[in-house]
């Protein structure tokens, strides 16, 4: 019934699963370089948030998008990390995108962000899923 499971798309699975690891990480690494960069900005922002202990929730943040990002990128320890994944940009959607408190000009654009990390959280449950594919540090 499951067609596809044994399906090889041409011999290119492995690599398939290689860009979409890279495709779902690098938002991640694009906004987690400059937090890290900019760390005191960081801790700010999230207690502008109302983030709960802004520090420890900025190096979070920093940990998840920089170190975590790399991990999934060479495919190490990629199934629990797309767990973690899955579960961090939820809660930053529900943290940094709560449209339904918002009026005016700010709804639409956290509304469609809110719903993007949605998307990306159903990545990284596929990710977990599938795993890291042949071209991964967890397949050697």
């Amino acid at each position: 019934m499951n067609s596809l499971r044994y399906c090889d798309f041409g011999g290119s699975r492995s690599f398939l699963i290689l860009i979409a690891r890279l495709a779902l990480i690098v938002l991640f690494l694009l906004s987690g370089f400059p937090k890290l960069t900019g760390f005191s900005g960081t801790v700010q922002y999230m207690a502008s948030l109302g983030a709960p202990l802004p520090t420890v929730a900025a190096a979070i943040a920093v940990l998840m998008e920089v170190a975590g990002s790399i991990l999934i990128a060479i495919g190490f320890f990629t199934r629990p990390l797309a767990i973690i994944f899955a579960v961090y940009t939820l809660a930053t959607g529900f943290i940094g995108h709560p449209y339904w408190t918002m009026s005016g000009d700010a709804v639409m654009p956290n509304m469609i962000n809110f719903y993007k990390n949605l998307a990306i959280t159903g990545g990284f449950i596929l990710l977990a899923l599938t795993g890291p594919g042949a071209i991964s540090v967890d397949r050697r």
